[in-house]
């Protein structure tokens, strides 16, 4: 048998595995199902919220494209930073006391939002959303804590590995249904925006049924072959300022942080994906754009690229998977930053295309290099300072949020306003460009054109400098501490 034959038997034999290995979920309580229903439901909401988030500050609350962008930046950073204290208060509360916390304060602030975007008569309509998408921060991040901990205690070892997995499938499953929701309510049921959060309402109230049905034990999920819980002697801890000097003075603290630069445009890319690309297809394509199905690709992509390329991620260096796949993220800008006559097409069609194209390339990207950034992250740790490192490396994803939100208005009334000056009168965005009166340096491609060549740089940056973030690198290789 070829050399070649028998690494497809044995790729295909891992994948055998994979699937076969979600057998072992068979062992687990109601209360893991539970949790995946949860994360179902909570997903769901989430990620069409993120999706529809703008256009509903905007159209529904009157909010400037500035203004809007800036508020989600406030949400999401919040969250973001919440995430680093939000384990503390899972461990204080317990996994049932904080997911019924977190449900119960989601259904109402909700609820408020569902008021505020339904009563034009408030005042200060959009001060009172910002409040409320900042108070939903804590609980976002809580919820997100919660359901990682929980997964972690309702599988035993044998399971952990599968019980994670499917977590991130339940995860993109619901955020596939979230996309879809969002064009049942703007295109079917044509009510507005606010809606997603009235669903959101029913998500809600639904998770804490679940909650309240399912979820009754806390206690840690043991195999039969694992035997009791033993308490075994904690390791001294050092105080958070000697974790910082010792961090602060190794060599591969910089390596990590030159990295984080040089990967913060593809990061970004997927900020683009509800910051900025909801409102650029609605105004290139039309206010009936499928805004939802386009989101959903993603998602989808994922789970199907997941469950196919798990299985053979080990067989490809770390460093040259995150770096390629990365460029892929990269890439996947330039189908956009085409002028749309050369599809050869009506404006419309030629935005449908790109669209797709831009999400397909950016989901292979993302199943690529994602993962790989973190098993890099624990890689040039030094021992004992993984954990430390790992949280470092959100850093990107936190700039990313924080600065495309912040300037995701800005970038829209430069590149893709709602409307634009022709002639001294204000004339849409799309017959605009029909009409052949915005020229290329101040369209839509231009600016996916400049965001693609910023990533495309820093890919191309790490990829020169490959040796030297790698130094000293503890990667796996066959199941074994290797040198890449």
């Amino acid at each position: 048998m070829s050399e070649q034959a028998a690494a497809k038997k044995t790729a295909g034999e891992m994948m055998v595995q994979y699937f076969r290995d979600f057998g072992v979920l068979k062992e687990t309580r109601k209360e893991y199902w539970g949790i995946q229903v949860i994360n179902f439901l909570d997903s769901t909401f989430y990620f069409a919220m993120l999706t529809i988030a703008s256009l509903f500050l905007s159209h529904d609350l009157g909010m400037t494209d500035q203004s809007a962008g800036r508020t989600i930046a406030l949400f999401t950073s919040a969250t973001t930073i919440l995430l680093t204290v939000s384990g503390m208060v899972c461990d204080w509360l317990g996994i049932r006391v904080g997911l019924r916390l977190s449900m119960w304060a989601m259904l109402v602030l909700r609820t408020a939002m569902v008021v505020v975007g339904l009563m034009p008569s408030l005042p200060h309509r959009g001060l009172l959303a910002g409040a409320i998408f900042v108070a939903m921060a804590p609980f976002m991040a809580g919820v997100q804590t919660i359901f990682q901990a929980a997964t972690q205690r309702y599988t035993t070892k044998k399971s952990r590995s599968a019980g994670f997995n499917l977590w991130y499938l339940f995860m993109n499953i619901g955020a596939a249904a979230g996309g879809y929701s969002i064009d049942v309510v703007r295109l079917h049921l044509k009510i507005p925006n606010v809606h997603i959060f009235s669903m959101g309402v029913v998500t809600a109230a639904l998770s804490i049924v679940a909650c309240e049905a399912l979820i009754r034990s806390e206690k840690q999920l043991r195999g039969a072959d694992e035997g009791p819980e033993v308490e075994e002697e904690k390791p001294q801890k050092k105080k958070p300022l000697e974790i910082l000097r010792d961090v602060v003075r190794e060599p591969a603290l910089l390596r990590l942080l030159v990295l984080i630069a040089l990967i913060l445009g593809v990061r970004a890319v997927y900020t683009y994906i509800y910051l900025l690309m909801p409102k650029y297809w609605e105004r290139t394509i039309g206010p009936d754009a499928a805004i939802g199905v386009l989101n959903t690709i993603n998602p989808i992509g994922i789970v199907i690229g997941l469950i196919l390329f798990i299985p053979l991620a080990n067989k490809f260096k770390v460093f040259d998977m995150l770096v390629f796949g990365a460029m892929f993220s990269a890439v996947s800008l330039f189908p956009m930053a085409v002028p749309w006559q050369l599809y050869g097409v009506d404006i419309a069609k030629a935005h449908y295309l790109m669209a797709i194209l831009c999400m397909v390339i950016v989901t292979i990207g993302e199943v690529l290099w994602s993962p790989k950034l973190y098993e890099y992250t624990a890689a040039i740790a030094p021992k004992g300072q993984e954990g430390t490192y790992l949280g470092l490396s959100m850093i990107p994803w936190f700039l990313a949020k924080t600065l495309v939100s912040w300037f995701s208005g800005n970038l829209l009334t430069q590149w893709s306003p709602a409307t634009v000056k022709v002639d001294g009168a204000d004339m849409p965005l799309q017959q605009a460009m029909i009409a052949g009166k915005v020229d290329y340096w101040h369209s839509p491609a231009a600016m996916w054109l400049w965001l693609g060549l910023f990533a495309l740089a820093g890919c191309i940056g790490a990829f020169l400098l490959r040796g030297w973030l790698t130094r000293g690198a503890r990667f796996k290789a066959d199941g074994a501490a290797a040198e890449h």
